[in-house]
């Protein structure tokens, strides 16, 4: 049965603790804001050594590093009327004047990865320091500046969608590659773009430009706040706070701030998208309205969403307490779009964690790392990208038909983030969030400090940390402890300091700090069942702590409940249950290739 959270969380200590070399250990409470928020650390800081997170960063890194300049110019430049050498990448990212979306998907987002490709480069820069990525951005830069024109905007269908994702590429440019012109590149772009933009906030399928087709309805003004605001906070000007309030999407905010679902119909991706403007929102102007909406409208998402942790089936969010989850089953494979859902989840979840510091959005972070976007197939240099998570009864992994489609931008940018969203840091405390093998580095009150993270979890329950330091400092590190989790424990240098840890928390334990030190974290992985939603109890998903197990090649979707908590793990992280049918192969998504499988099971 799912783990039952408490309602409220008690501070623990136990005596047993300080004699333990002044070890504290205690639980946190969250509030609903706090008005200093949690910290990022750099992508510098952070080194990962799982090899699905790595092979995923080399895997995007590799094949925008192939891409020719003067490919990834040719929409730009043609849309601007200019001359534009080179060979066509093909898909959504040509130029196709005449386009109609019931004529195929070749030219359907002409130039539309081109800011998240740079984006991309740019972190992959932070994290690596190699020199090629930082001179392929640069020369971009400027090449892309030759391009700015109105013609761009005027020949182009998702005008906003555009110029956020160049106001994304140029702020990271100027923060994690130090372009001197970004700004100014920048400056130029909005003075460009703004008279070819709404002057406020449209909403997906709402016309604003006359004589235009459907398609032209479905730009994003609606979502584009957040990176100006990221603009302003960097130094870019106060123009782009401005231009931050004048885009914010109100008719969608206010309902969610007083309680009120508006979610059902909207595009999934961009809605969810917009809730990060919402959260940068409040931490630019203070505004709780604003934080309200965004931490309501993940409530009413979690409400809707799958045992993976993914949502949106057909890219459509859904009404409150309704059947479409349930009959997504059996009626799309079009489940979740993952790259770019999993994109907008990361840094809505980061937000919400960074100013509430509840444990349950890394919770619901790590649901999406692991059984969606950690499984997505490798981008491909022909354009091949994956796009839908598919849940199915009859499920399949594929790449989408059409080439360089969105998720092909998005891919790269959260494979480069996975390292902010593992640790963060306030004024006197070290928040774990993500366990993955890794290291962080920082300093801490002077002293250079590092924390190695070894595990095998998920599959294994055990996280080791070791401790470096170059000078002894007291200061409380908090290890999410994830809701499921009954029965954790945290060992110091060898030593249990409690029997049992309260899920839905942060554990925080402080003592004076020394090179050496251990800390052991034990999270009990057991199976559990979890149903699709309160309306459809006996539809269930097996999970074995954050993974969900998929059924390989099913030839019984209707089981026993017992028969699947019988399901055990062999050495090859590979789970077999009994059934009426036979013995049922169980995989975590992650170890999917291209097998049949399926995320639910209907029980008696």
């Amino acid at each position: 049965m799912p783990t039952i959270v408490p309602t409220r969380r008690q501070f623990l200590q136990t005596a047993s603790l300080a004699a333990l070399a002044g070890a504290r250990l205690s639980h946190y409470l969250p509030d609903l804001a706090h008005h200093n928020p949690l910290q990022e650390f750099t992508y510098a800081d952070v080194a990962l050594h799982s090899q699905l997170h790595e092979d995923q960063l080399h895997n995007t890194h590799s094949v925008l590093m192939g891409l020719s300049d003067d490919s990834l110019l040719k929409p730009l430049r043609a849309m601007a009327g200019q001359p534009a050498p080179g060979d066509e990448l093909g898909g959504w990212y040509e130029y196709v004047p005449g386009f109609h979306f019931q004529h195929g998907d070749t030219g359907f987002a002409p130039a539309c990865l081109f800011g998240q490709w740079i984006s991309a480069l740019a972190r992959d820069y932070a994290i690596t320091g190699d020199p090629a990525t930082r001179e392929k951005v640069l020369r971009l830069n400027r090449l892309y500046a030759k391009t700015i024109t109105p013609e761009f905007y005027k020949n182009n269908r998702f005008p906003a969608y555009c110029y956020d994702k160049f106001v994304c590429a140029l702020i990271d440019s100027h923060t994690y590659v130090h372009d001197p012109n970004a700004f100014a590149i920048l400056n130029h772009t909005t003075d460009v773009a703004l008279p070819e933009l709404p002057k406020t906030a449209v909403e997906h399928g709402v016309s604003w430009r006359p004589g235009t087709d459907e398609l032209y309805t479905w730009d994003e003004s609606y979502t584009i706040s957040e990176n100006l605001f990221l603009a302003y906070q960097r130094g870019a000007g106060n123009r782009y706070k401005s231009l931050g309030q004048q885009y914010l999407d109100d008719i969608y905010y206010t309902p969610l701030s007083e309680g009120r679902s508006n979610l059902a119909g909207r595009h999934a991706y961009s809605h969810v998208n917009s809730l990060c403007s919402a959260m940068q929102a409040y931490l630019t102007l203070g505004s709780k309205k604003h934080f309200l909406a965004a931490r309501n409208g993940f409530d009413f998402l979690l409400a809707q969403s799958y045992a993976t942790g993914g949502w949106g089936p057909d890219e459509q969010l859904r009404a409150p307490d309704s059947d479409d989850l349930f009959k997504s089953l059996t009626n799309t494979h079009a489940s979740f779009e993952t790259p770019c859902g999993a994109y907008a989840h990361f840094k809505l979840t980061r937000y919400l964690l960074r100013v509430t510091r509840d444990s349950r959005y890394g919770d619901s972070m790590e649901r999406i790392m692991c059984n969606t976007i950690l499984g997505a197939k490798p981008l491909m240099p022909d354009g091949r990208a994956f796009y839908y998570a598919d849940n199915n009864f009859n499920a399949k992994k594929i790449y989408k038909e059409a080439t360089w489609p969105c998720c092909s931008g998005t891919l790269p940018q959260i494979a480069a983030d996975y390292r902010i969203s593992a640790y963060f840091r306030s004024d006197r405390s070290v928040y774990v969030n993500l366990y993955i093998p890794s290291t962080l580095r920082w300093i801490q009150d002077g002293a250079r400090f590092s924390l190695e993270q070894a595990t095998n979890y998920p599959f294994e329950s055990t996280i080791q940390f070791t401790v470096c330091a170059s000078a002894p400092k007291d200061f409380p590190f908090k290890f999410r402890i994830p809701a499921w989790a009954e029965g954790a424990t945290l060992s110091m240098n060898g030593r249990l300091l409690s029997d049992r840890l309260v899920p839905g928390t942060f554990a925080s334990l402080s003592r004076l700090w020394t090179d050496g030190d251990r800390i052991e974290l034990d999270l009990p992985l057991r199976t559990r069942l979890e149903p699709l939603d309160k309306r459809h109890t006996n539809t269930v998903a097996l999970l074995y702590g954050p993974l969900v197990l998929f059924g390989i090649r099913p030839t019984d979707k209707s089981v026993n409940r017992n028969d699947l908590l019988s399901a055990q793990k062999s050495a090859n992280n590979t789970w077999q249950a009994a059934a009426p049918a036979g013995p049922q192969k169980f995989l975590p998504f992650t170890a999917i290739n291209n097998e049949p499988y399926t995320t639910y099971f209907t029980v008696a």
